[in-house]
């Protein structure tokens, strides 16, 4: 975990919300926990990578989602982690997109309402799956 974070506070982006620290060890140990009590049959190796990578992934900007993944294949090879939180990626590709067509338009006013729908179809995909 101290690896993924040292590379990841090197190569991604700077920005002030991207927190490398002790504050997202601990939310990391607290969702692993967390998945230890809903799944205990599942793999210590696979519940950690996936705390480390649903902890984190929600407040990376989608630049650095795809080069945060690549850390965590090339620290953890062949260990393959399901995706249950994959809305959350799609949530935030989209919500990059339409900010960047709301920004060059002139257009921020709009950006709750282009929003509502997205997270509103995201929303209930997660209640269903």
């Amino acid at each position: 975990m101290v690896k993924l974070y040292k590379l990841a506070s090197e190569q991604l982006s700077q920005q002030d919300h991207y927190d490398f620290g002790m504050r997202a060890v601990k939310s990391v140990l607290v969702m692993a926990g967390s998945l230890r009590r809903s799944q205990p049959n599942m793999a210590e190796d696979v519940m950690l990578i996936r705390a480390m990578r649903d902890s984190n992934l929600p407040k990376f900007l989608s630049p650095d989602i795809e080069l945060f993944q690549n850390i965590i294949s090339d620290l953890f090879p062949g260990v393959d982690v399901p995706y249950q939180v994959r809305y959350i990626v799609l949530f935030m590709h989209v919500f990059h997109i339409k900010l960047q067509e709301a920004t060059c338009c002139d257009d921020l006013y709009r950006i709750p309402f282009i929003l509502r729908p997205v997270v509103s179809a995201v929303t209930e995909a997660q209640r269903l799956q």
